[in-house]
């Protein structure tokens, strides 16, 4: 699959006309492109993790971050597309389903942290977007809905938050019950509206 679109991508960047560049982008997204809802987590603290405990400590909880997260997105009809280091990457077939796992899996971390040390507290920011994008099943996805996710999830969120865009918080099902605040970022020359989602054991 990744093979064909690394082909694909190469015969667009070597024709010489624009009628040709827009009959392969039209087979690309034809056989690559999917709406889905883009979920990217990160796990918060590497740098003060690391400096206090070692690599080989934050290693150890990168991993039990995984092995928790993945359950939770199959369970809410996600399928996880990669991970990398403290980054999670997954997508859903609606906002409810992501927005959902990723209030579980800030509740999951909640109850877990009050049973070990704070040297093993796990905490994730998440964000979310929705939108047409290229899916490489199983291997990488690439989009606007997956770079607006990651600015949400990975540069903006706060630990424990989840940022919804505002083109998701638009595809929610009419009358949902998930409540937050209306924020606006600016982050890499780009204006963002989202929602800042109220959970469980915040006010």
């Amino acid at each position: 699959m990744i093979h064909t679109l690394r082909e694909l991508l190469l015969t667009y960047a070597r024709a010489t006309n624009t009628g040709d560049r827009t009959r392969i982008e039209e087979e690309i997204w034809n056989q690559f492109g999917a709406e889905r809802t883009v979920l990217i987590w990160d796990m918060s603290g590497f740098s003060v993790l690391t400096r206090s405990h070692g690599i080989v400590h934050y290693l150890s909880m990168v991993r039990r971050m995984q092995e928790a997260t993945r359950p939770i997105v199959h369970e809410h009809k996600g399928a996880i597309v990669k991970f990398e280091a403290d980054n999670g990457f997954a997508v859903f077939p609606e906002p409810e389903n992501g927005l959902r796992a990723a209030i579980a899996m800030n509740e999951v971390f909640e109850i877990e942290n009050a049973k070990i040390p704070d040297a093993f507290d796990i905490r994730v920011s998440c964000g979310l977007d929705h939108g047409r994008i290229i899916l490489l099943d199983g291997q990488d996805f690439f989009g606007e809905a997956v770079n607006v996710a990651s600015k949400l999830g990975e540069d903006i969120a706060s630990a424990g938050e989840i940022l919804v865009s505002r083109a998701a918080m638009k595809h929610l099902p009419a009358g949902h019950e998930f409540e937050g605040d209306q924020l606006r970022f600016t982050v890499s020359g780009l204006d963002l509206d989202a929602t800042r989602i109220r959970w469980g054991r915040r006010e």
